[in-house]
């Protein structure tokens, strides 16, 4: 038991360390920006959403660029990561920038609809956040870590993932490229 749980701290050490990872691929045919185009972003199917009064979906805020935040409130990465979205938010949400949250728990008491409301009140978090406790969104955009940012441009494309804790400069890169285009 000692084993597995000394090999998924050491990875997210490293993981940490290392800033955390950007996917790569192919620059957008077409577009001013060095962003790869990973294909059409899936469509969130969440039903549970605190700070917005109606089911958020990728369809309707065609002509925005999305960053969306994979991320469980008892997580100190997510808690570390947290007041730069936050920041990025406030920065940029007049300039056509909108960003989700997508709250998937790691424990139990992540679960509950009411410690998620709280977490989001104490954070200060005042942008759309779905709880998805069944992991549809997670697993649509195969995530594996905590905390996952994609950034989906204007179109709904995939253009961005960062892992982990860091690359705080090449997301606000990546989220000016994409204002840009």
């Amino acid at each position: 038991m000692a084993r597995p749980l000394f090999f998924i701290v050491f990875f997210a050490l490293l993981l940490s360390a290392c800033g955390g990872a950007a996917r790569q691929a192919q620059p957008s045919a077409g577009s001013s920006s060095s962003l790869p185009d990973l294909g059409l972003a899936p469509e969130l199917t969440n039903s549970v959403w605190i700070n917005s009064d109606h089911a958020v979906r990728l369809a309707d805020l065609r002509g925005k660029v999305v960053l969306l935040e994979m991320w469980t409130f008892g997580c100190i990465n997510c808690q570390h990561t947290l007041p730069t979205v936050i920041g990025w938010h406030q920065q940029f949400s007049g300039q056509g920038l909108v960003v989700i949250g997508n709250h998937f728990p790691e424990f139990a008491f992540e679960a509950d609809l009411d410690n998620l409301r709280e977490a989001v009140q104490q954070a200060g978090i005042r942008f759309a956040v779905a709880q998805d406790n069944e992991g549809a969104t997670w697993r649509a955009y195969q995530t594996h870590y905590w905390p996952t940012i994609y950034l989906i441009d204007r179109r709904g494309h995939l253009r961005f993932t960062q892992i982990g804790e860091g690359g705080y400069a090449r997301v606000e890169q990546g989220i000016r490229d994409l204002l840009a285009e």
